[in-house]
């Protein structure tokens, strides 16, 4: 089966919204969807799913996702900037780390100790994410230009709060390459913003 179609490319796009919408939240209120955030970061430890769909658990997981992806995408205003900005980073980043087999190997063997800490602690233990957040700071934080997270001071300051944004932020880059994988590009995200934004709102009454 393709993987080439717009509603793999969708879902895709609302991992990389929902990655880019927790964020904000956690660097400005200190909190986020726990469910949410739960099917983000677990995506990254589904190297090998039977579909798009399946690497975030479900539709179900990508129900914030797909709303803020709508949200983002309707109209010629940008709803909420900073989570335009970090979503756009996230797929250019994706772009220069395509290029870079070693440090994607790096990745790939940090996400394999994740996989084995899963096997003794739950996938949001400290342990865990303490791991994925350093996978992140060590691979994809050093390509130029970083993303520059805005938040509450005293949210940005807390190990959990990073560790959890680092994490999400390697999640965004998985969906960023999802959406490579599955056909998407800058052009089509231009001359085809209504077909995906009725996609998103078909799969949203699927959820």
């Amino acid at each position: 089966m393709s993987l080439n179609t717009f509603t793999n490319q969708t879902i895709a796009l609302a991992g990389i919204s929902q990655s880019a919408a927790l964020v904000q939240q956690l660097a400005t209120t200190g909190k986020a969807d726990a469910e949410m955030m739960e099917a983000s970061i677990g995506s990254l430890l589904k190297i090998n799913s039977d579909s798009v769909e399946d690497v975030f658990g479900g539709l179900k997981g990508l129900k914030f996702g797909l709303e803020q992806f709508q949200l983002q995408i309707t109209g010629y205003n940008i709803e909420n900037r900073d989570q335009a900005r970090y979503a756009a980073s996230l797929v250019f980043l994706e772009r220069k780390l395509s290029k870079q087999p070693e440090m994607l190997e790096t990745i790939y063997k940090g996400i394999q100790r994740s996989q084995q800490q899963t096997e003794h602690f739950e996938l949001m233990h400290e342990n865990v994410l303490a791991n994925l957040g350093d996978v992140y700071f060590n691979t994809i934080s050093t390509i130029e230009p970083r993303i520059m997270v805005n938040g509450d001071e005293q949210y940005l300051q807390r190990t959990e709060v990073v560790n959890k944004i680092r994490s999400l932020l390697l999640a965004g880059v998985r969906s960023a390459m999802l959406w490579r994988q599955c056909g998407g590009a800058r052009w089509k995200f231009l001359f085809y913003r209504k077909k995906l934004q009725e996609e998103a709102k078909f799969l949203l009454t699927k959820v």
